[in-house]
Formats: C-alpha cells, structure tokens, sequence
C-alpha cells in the first residue's frame, strides 16, 4: 500500500515538529511539505513572531519545500480563508491526489472543528496525529528525544513575560505555574524550534531583543547568526 501523501500546518514550534516526527514513523504517511501562515507586512509567521528567514531555514533543515499563505496586516479572517484556499489549489496541482492537512493541534475541541470545515469547504480532510495525548508526556518525550526549542511568544495575562526566551527544556517544565499547559496548548505561550533529529543540520540563532506589544503579548526576536560557522 503506497502512503498517503499529507501536507503539514507548519508555525515553526514544536507541536507541528512532534506531529511532523509522528507522520514520518506512520507508513500510511508522506509529509510532502509545510503550509505556513507568513504575514507579509512584517515578513513573521503570524502570532509566534517567527521571521520569515528563520521560518525558510528550518524548511532547509527538515528538507520539506515551504508553502506559504502570505497575509497584509490587519488582514481579517475573510482574507485568510482565501489565501489558505488559493495555497490548497495550488498545492493539490504540485500533488496531484493531495487532500489530507495534518496539524499539531493537541484538545481545543473549538479550533479543531474550525480546522475540520475550512479543509473541508476545500474537499480536504484535516489529520490531528497528537490529538487527545497528555500533553505533560508530550513536552517532556519533545526535550528527551534531543528536540530543542525556545519561547518566542508568552501571554502575559497567563504567564510572567521573563519565560520570553527561555529554552524549552525540563528546568522550564518543572518551574510552570499550575494551570498552564505544559506544551502551552491554551496560548500561554508558543516556540521556536532550532535543533531536531529531524533536522539536517540545526539552526545557529542569536537572541535579539525582547518586546510587548498589544499590551499583552512578550515576543523574543531570533535572527539568523550569518557569522556562525
């Protein structure tokens, strides 16, 4: 039996990387590339803050082509769903018989049925392969495994800004607040992944700087070190 050909809903954090990790190890399974949303005013993948740099390295790294859904600030979610539609035309022609998108989504019952209509509109079925796990076995396997990730992102209304930055790692884990989901599935907080046994090389990143905007969101900028050998 040939596998299935699927795209992936990639942000660049490490929901998608583990759902990324579960597809490969399925034999029913062919991740043939990323779907991303970019926004195009500030070159940065919408909410982690990623940039778009960063976001086509770690595509090199994975050895995945990058498919991008590019959005003008404010773009509202009319817009959105046309961008993302267009990207699903265009890649069904790249992949003929291509109609599954996974996504790293772990048990917001309301954002996977938003996800399961909007493919659907497009004849397109959305896979979940996390879907439903314990998401404190799911973050400690993600740093047991060698993956390495940091904070880009924190809602300052569900976590202190100074976990901004830090490194996904057990010493994290073990410091979170009771009530905040330790792959940060409620918002708390998103990543930035740089290391993996999937990637073919890891990313050399320097941290930049840190800022809140809307008065709400703590974002840590990470560039690209051109000097790093």
């Amino acid at each position: 039996m040939q596998p299935v050909p699927i795209l992936l809903a990639w942000s660049g954090g490490k929901d998608c990387l583990m759902a990324l990790q579960r597809l490969l190890h399925d034999p029913r399974w062919q991740p043939v590339g990323l779907l991303t949303t970019v926004n195009r005013t500030y070159q940065r993948v919408a909410m982690h803050g990623t940039r778009h740099e960063v976001l086509l390295a770690q595509a090199d790294a994975l050895g995945l082509p990058l498919l991008e859904v590019m959005l003008d600030w404010p773009d509202g979610n009319e817009a959105y769903e046309e961008a993302h539609a267009k990207a699903l035309a265009e890649a069904r022609m790249r992949w003929p018989g291509l109609r599954h998108c996974a996504f790293g989504d772990l048990f917001l019952e309301d954002v996977r049925d938003y996800r399961v209509r909007q493919l659907g509109r497009e004849g397109w079925r959305a896979v979940f392969p996390l879907w439903g796990e314990d998401t404190s076995v799911l973050a400690r396997r993600f740093v047991g495994e060698g993956h390495r990730a940091a904070l880009c992102c924190v809602d300052t209304q569900q976590l202190d800004a100074s976990y901004c930055g830090r490194p996904f790692d057990n010493a994290l884990l073990d410091g979170l607040p009771t009530g905040v989901d330790p792959c940060g599935e409620r918002g708390e907080f998103h990543t930035l992944c740089h290391a993996s046994p999937l990637f073919r090389q890891p990313l050399a990143l320097r941290r930049g700087e840190s800022t809140l905007r809307d008065g709400r969101f703590q974002y840590t900028d990470f560039l690209l070190s051109r000097d790093a050998v």
